[in-house]
């Protein structure tokens, strides 16, 4: 079932958790791929009705020509899913009306690494995931490891807004070569499609130096230049973080993540695994 206005969808809600059934929602912005089905696959093991909302939120584009070529794909979408969960495919009319002025704003957590590079795009996240949230009411919401700073967003934001809602997360899934799966990714030309396996391949090496033994700056220093090398450029970011807290790591601390963010021509790609 496609539901396009919020009216129509709690309705529809209502009678299934009246039924007993737990609701579980996949927040996307549509262009979908394994990866989402991943998140419904994960969502079907505990709820009963799964809700997939499809929503191109302008409010965490920080660019307009980013938003412009944001590859918008409904029909694809719907025939991917087949039927198998509730779509929610709002309008923009619909999620910020005539008049709206609310939105939630983030610190903390969002000012660095993609924060730094995209100013406004997590307030812009914040705000329409807390929507989501509280439109659908869901037991469960599923995220995807590789957006990993959304992931740490989202679990602050239900915390301090006291939201009833666990969030799951699910391992990044990888094309064979390594790369993480991403909407952008059909946006890479041919000769790019083969230099962007590169970012995990490097990544996984720096993480394996510091490992090892290796200076963390001199590791992370030895990534970028591997990164500028293959044809990467500019490189937002390769950092080393604790892993809840986004804060640069330091001797002694734990768990690690490293994180990366660098453009193959005008598509940037992100990524992050652990260390």
């Amino acid at each position: 079932m496609i539901y396009r206005s919020i009216e129509t969808l709690r309705r529809a809600i209502a009678t299934r958790r009246a039924e007993g059934d737990r609701i579980g929602l996949v927040p996307t912005m549509g262009a979908l791929h394994e990866g989402h089905i991943s998140l419904v696959q994960e969502a079907e093991k505990t709820c009963q009705h799964v809700i997939v909302s499809i929503f191109v939120n302008p409010r965490q584009f920080n660019s307009q020509t980013d938003l412009a070529h944001y590859p918008r794909t409904e029909a694809d979408d719907i025939a991917l899913l087949d039927g198998r969960c509730s779509l929610f495919i709002p309008s923009v009319e619909t999620m910020y009306p005539s008049g709206y002025c609310t939105s939630v704003q983030t610190g903390g957590l969002a000012e660095r690494l993609e924060g730094a590079h995209r100013p406004g795009h997590f307030d812009g996240m914040a705000t329409v995931v807390t929507k989501l949230l509280t439109i659908t009411g869901p037991d469960q919401a599923f995220f995807g490891e590789k957006d990993w700073q959304q992931l740490q967003i989202v679990r602050r934001i239900v915390q301090d807004l006291n939201l009833p809602v666990d969030i799951v997360a699910c391992p990044t899934l990888r094309e064979p070569d390594g790369l993480a799966l991403s909407s952008r990714n059909r946006r890479l030309s041919h000769s790019a499609r083969e230099i962007a396996p590169k970012l995990h391949t490097i990544m996984q090496d720096t993480a394996l130096a510091i490992r090892t033994g290796m200076e963390t700056d001199a590791a992370l220093a030895a990534g970028r230049e591997a990164l500028a090398h293959a044809g990467f450029g500019p490189v937002d970011y390769l950092e080393c973080c604790h892993a809840e807290t986004l804060e640069p790591a330091r001797p002694g601390s734990a768990p690690l993540r490293l994180l990366a963010a660098a453009f193959l021509g005008s598509v940037r790609l992100i990524d992050n695994i652990v260390i």
